[in-house]
């Protein structure tokens, strides 16, 4: 089962901070957005799911998405890139910077800003966002976490609005699929 901690601000609009799961940092309610999910599969054959090219594409996007040009460079100053087909064939692109690197336990990654025609969710990178990918062994699993900082509400609301939040789970669950294999 996935979980997402979709912070909220308050009526009142006043701001909030939570303490961030399994991280230092805390939750902004207007900013973040944490997707958790537990995959049937040890952190270094996740980690492997999350770095490999022909990996990644079996597996990122909501269902019925495709990927194609996928390049990952996973070092601090490399590339993620990729386009992200959806089913009515609009092709959404993705690009990325790794700003951290710690294999097989954390991945943190700036999405960039993107061609014409990416939206505000940016394939799973939004852009100007900050992700941080988590993988935690769970016994013979891993707990995979993804923190998701919006560089601002505005973009965290154009990102959820273009499908941010539930695309993830969706992926989650192909990658899982993909890990039992």
């Amino acid at each position: 089962m996935t979980r997402i901690i979709a912070v909220s601000p308050a009526l009142s609009g006043r701001k909030e901070q939570r303490q961030a799961p399994d991280s230092s940092a805390s939750l902004n309610v207007e900013t973040d957005l944490v997707v958790t999910r537990v995959l049937p599969a040890p952190p270094a054959l996740v980690w492997r799911a999350w770095t490999e090219p022909e990996r990644v594409t079996a597996w990122w996007g909501p269902e019925g998405c495709s990927v194609s040009d996928c390049e990952i460079e996973v070092r601090v100053g490399g590339v993620l890139r990729l386009k992200l087909s959806a089913p009515d064939g609009t092709v959404y692109p993705c690009a990325g910077v790794f700003r951290e690197v710690e294999a097989p336990k954390r991945l943190v990654v700036e999405g960039t800003a993107t061609a014409v025609g990416g939206s505000a969710c940016g394939a799973g990178l939004p852009p100007g966002a900050v992700v941080t990918v988590l993988f935690q062994a769970a016994g013979d699993q891993t707990r995979l976490t993804l923190h998701t900082r919006f560089p601002t509400a505005a973009a965290r609301r154009a990102a959820e609005a273009s499908g941010y939040k539930e695309g993830w789970p969706q992926s989650f669950d192909r990658l899982a699929g993909e890990l039992a294999t």
